[in-house]
C-alpha cells in the first residue's frame, strides 16, 4: 500500500523481524510520552514489548503490525488484533480491529504518516468485514486524542478514575 503525504511517499507494509530495532526505538517514545504524563502509573525504564515479543506478535495472523516507510526508513507503526466477543450474554459478536498502538516518530510527526498508517488500517479491517476500529487513548496524551479525532473517530466509552 502506498500513500502520497506532503513531502515524500510513504509506503505501508506489513512488519518484519528486520524492523524490529527501529520499532524498539519507536515503543521507547510512546513509553515517554505516557511516563512524562503519568509518572503515577508508568515505568520508564521498559517498553511495552521486547524483542522476542515482537517475533511472536509479527507471526500471530490475528495481531498484524503495520510499518509505514517513508525514504526506506520505518517512520512509525500500528500495532493491531482481531478480536470478536463471543457466548457474551450482552454484547453481539461483532469483528472488530482493536488499534493496540500506533506511533510516528516524533521528527516526522506531521508529515501525514499516522494518517496513512490509519487509512493502511482501515482498509485492512474492511478487508476481514470488521464491523469497527477501536482503541485506547491516554487522556493525558492530547496531541494522539486530536489526531483520533481529526481521522473521524468518536468515543465509544469512557474509562474513569479516582486516584486515593
Amino acid at each position: 500500500m502506498t500513500e502520497k503525504n506532503t513531502t515524500s511517499t510513504v509506503f505501508i507494509r506489513r512488519a518484519e523481524e528486520k524492523d524490529i530495532p527501529i520499532i524498539m526505538d519507536l515503543l521507547s517514545q510512546v513509553l515517554a510520552v505516557h511516563a512524562e504524563g503519568r509518572p503515577d502509573i508508568f515505568k520508564s525504564n521498559v517498553t511495552k514489548y521486547g524483542e522476542d515479543e515482537l517475533k511472536e506478535i509479527f507471526a500471530d495472523e490475528k495481531r498484524p503490525v503495520f510499518v509505514a516507510e517513508s525514504g526506506g526508513t520505518v517512520r512509525g507503526y500500528a500495532f493491531c488484533q482481531l478480536t470478536c466477543p463471543q457466548n457474551s450474554s450482552v454484547l453481539l459478536p461483532v469483528k472488530t480491529l482493536y488499534i493496540d498502538d500506533l506511533c510516528v516518530d516524533s521528527s516526522y510527526r506531521g508529515k501525514k504518516i499516522g494518517t496513512a498508517l490509519f487509512e493502511a488500517v482501515k482498509s485492512f479491517a474492511k478487508a476481514e468485514k470488521c464491523h469497527n476500529i477501536t482503541l485506547n487513548v491516554w487522556a493525558c496524551n492530547t496531541a494522539a486524542l486530536k489526531f483520533y479525532e481529526s481521522l473521524g473517530m468518536t468515543p465509544q466509552r469512557e474509562y474513569k478514575e479516582y486516584i486515593l
